[in-house]
């Protein structure tokens, strides 16, 4: 009896310490990072397009976050912009960091490709903008009409890329995701970046 009794307190103890280390600590310290001041919250169109991101898999494919190029400068190389750092996820819930990167990080596309001209057709057809893309096309956000409305938003497809009569239009979910994709621009400054950068480019002299 004794014996069961002691490794149930162990037991709970090793809980305790496990729940303390990886949920309380963490949390009390992520709680006093500083928000960057550039950092916008997410607008209703952007909310609904961040949930359009979540239910269409983007997340599998890709990340949202750059790493220290003290380690991994290949994603500075690519123009990903600087790493990101706990504030710039303060708006996200939940957190889409993502673990694959079949795509590119996506953590500054709005700032890469600032054209929702682009990301609209992008979606209708990466090929049309990105030659030997493997992304599936997500045409189902889009309607093909005869002839669009005044207030539709068209998509001028290039060929061969469109339809070979009528017009794209864009539905409000395709126009609620570009929205978000345009939100994701990281380039304001961050107060808490690692020093690793500096610290290089002393080495370097």
């Amino acid at each position: 009896m004794k014996r069961a009794l002691a490794i149930m307190v162990g037991a709970a103890f090793i809980l305790l310490l496990a729940t303390l280390t990886l949920v309380v600590l963490p949390y009390i310290q992520m709680s006093t990072e500083a928000v960057p001041e550039g950092l916008k919250p997410y607008t209703e169109q952007e909310r609904i397009g961040r949930q359009s991101y979540i239910a269409n898999g983007c997340v599998y494919c890709h990340s949202q976050q750059p790493r220290d190029p003290s380690f991994a400068p290949g994603d500075r190389d690519r123009g990903w912009g600087r790493p990101g750092v706990p504030g710039d996820y303060a708006n996200d819930r939940p957190h889409l960091l993502g673990t694959m990167r079949t795509g590119p990080d996506l953590f500054n596309i709005g700032a890469r490709q600032p054209s929702e001209d682009w990301h609209l057709i992008h979606l209708y057809n990466p090929q049309a903008v990105m030659k030997g893309s493997i992304m599936p096309p997500y045409r189902f956000l889009f309607k093909q009409v005869d002839k669009a409305g005044a207030n539709d938003r068209v998509v001028n497809i290039p060929p061969p890329y469109g339809p070979e009569s009528g017009q794209v239009v864009a539905t409000d979910e395709a126009k609620a995701l570009v929205a978000y994709l345009l939100a994701l621009d990281h380039t304001y400054p961050a107060p808490t970046l690692p020093k690793a950068e500096s610290t290089s480019d002393t080495d370097k002299e």
